[in-house]
């Protein structure tokens, strides 16, 4: 079988800017809500028949306490922020589980659930649908995959070797160096997405890089630099790396079974009549489009 764990909040981030708005007979935005609901049934349609749904129910997470900077709900439409609880109970209603996160993230609970699943030898792969950079560390082998069904690329190991220039092992210390605008952390001065792969490559991990570059033997411009600047900003760089690290052990089920979907409960076609009669209406000029990116 194979395990498809979705980020729901890319998807109404994605949705919510690419299809008109629209408001049920409650005044509520539901464009977005509604187009992720079509999406995902048209997944199972397909053949899903494992599938779950991870939300940031509450955009704050722990890491908030962690880096001050780190990404908020501060600036997001108050239309989309609103369809995130509606996006939970109407997915719920049409039988798909569904992981609301409020101390942890959604990109955390798309970790824990990966590596869960793949424990089971039954499941021959593990399909994670987002784009999120963060979630390469996930990959592993052509066992656990990362799927942007935006463009339809699915990346295994070979293939995140081949766009990042490190292994998954080593993207929360690629991230820690180069940063992650999305996520509000900024990385250390004058390592790039080049030098920072050219040295974890080798190096794999930030404790592991020598203090001294000239042990280093790898072709990066400004070695001397980028060596003097990681020792100055070790204690950053570590705490980047904690940043972009997902937590794995959140307990959020106890059998793969529990992922497979078995249809519709008996309240969903009345919430599926309500989606499908809100009005269409232009959106807003105040909404400035964020394409498909998160907070």
């Amino acid at each position: 079988m194979e395990v498809f764990l979705i980020d729901g909040t890319y998807e109404l981030f994605r949705h919510y800017y690419a299809v008109p708005s629209a408001r049920d007979e409650r005044g509520r935005e539901v464009g977005a809500v509604r187009a992720v609901l079509s999406s995902l049934l048209g997944m199972i349609k397909g053949g899903a028949s494992h599938i779950a749904v991870a939300t940031d129910h509450v955009i704050e997470s722990f890491r908030n306490s962690l880096w001050p900077g780190y990404k908020t709900s501060e600036g997001v439409e108050p239309d989309l922020l609103a369809q995130f609880s509606l996006l939970e109970e109407v997915l719920s209603t049409a039988g798909i589980v569904v992981w609301p996160m409020i101390e942890f993230e959604a990109d955390d609970a798309l970790a824990a659930a990966a590596v869960a699943a793949a424990r089971d030898p039954r499941v021959e792969r593990v399909v994670i649908c987002t784009p999120d950079k963060d979630l390469a560390q996930c990959v592993s082998g052509t066992r656990i995959v990362q799927l942007n069904r935006r463009t339809r690329t699915t990346l295994d190991e070979a293939g995140i070797i081949q766009k990042f220039g490190v292994s998954p092992v080593s993207i929360p210390d690629y991230l820690a160096l180069v940063g992650d605008s999305a996520d509000g952390y900024p990385g250390l001065p004058g390592w790039g997405a080049k030098s920072s792969a050219a040295v974890l490559a080798k190096f794999l991990h930030l404790e592991s890089i020598p203090k001294d570059c000239s042990e280093w033997h790898v072709n990066v411009a400004n070695a001397g630099a980028l060596a003097l600047t990681l020792r100055g900003h070790l204690e950053d760089a570590l705490l980047f790396r904690t940043l972009a690290t997902l937590r794995t052990d959140i307990p959020l089920f106890d059998n793969v079974d529990r992922l497979h979907w078995n249809g519709p409960n008996a309240d969903f076609d009345a919430v599926a009549a309500r989606l499908d009669a809100a009005k269409t209406q232009p959106r807003p000029k105040s909404a400035k489009s964020r394409g498909a990116t998160k907070p």
